[in-house]
């Protein structure tokens, strides 16, 4: 059975493993940082890294900023584990996180090439409806008539209630 905990500094390898899994590679740094700057939760199961999520209090996506919404970012499960309800236990915890935290909403972005079709069904079973701004790119939205790539910056923002 696995559990789910906010993660600290000694999870970093537990954190790089759960991403080596998932075929990412991180920046050298990068879990150090997003310690430092966001709330993380390591899912295990039996003390293998099963999965993990970010809640970012402070978005680079200037709609969720300015409106004081948290976005989920991140979320990964790794192979050997999905399918078994990490994934959405792991958006539970965030969005619990934001409530504590007496906030109305919670956003998230997800990417817009197949690659994520897993996700888009996840959010969209979950209650995440998109923000109404279309498609994003690099956290900026794309205008009519621009032209860009089908890659992992392209996104698509969603938003839920939790009040």
């Amino acid at each position: 059975m696995f559990q789910i905990r906010a993660a600290d500094a000694k999870d970093i390898p537990a954190l790089e493993r759960a991403a080596a899994g998932m075929g990412g590679k991180k920046q050298a740094g990068y879990f150090e940082r997003c310690l430092a700057e966001r709330l993380v939760f390591l899912a295990e199961d039996n003390g293998e890294p099963a999965g993990f999520v970010m809640l970012n209090w402070s978005p680079l996506y200037a709609p969720f900023r300015s409106a004081g919404i948290p976005e989920i970012q991140d979320l990964g499960v790794t192979p050997d584990f999905r399918r078994r309800g990490i994934g959405a236990a792991l958006i539970a915890h965030c969005e619990n996180a934001a409530k504590a935290a007496g906030k109305a909403a919670i956003g998230v972005g997800v990417g817009l090439h197949g690659g994520f079709g897993a996700a888009q069904r996840l959010y969209a079973a979950k209650g995440y409806m998109p923000d109404g701004a279309g498609a994003v790119y690099d956290e900026t939205p794309v205008r009519f008539a621009d032209i860009r790539p089908v890659d992992d910056l392209l996104n698509l923002k969603m938003l839920k209630s939790i009040l």
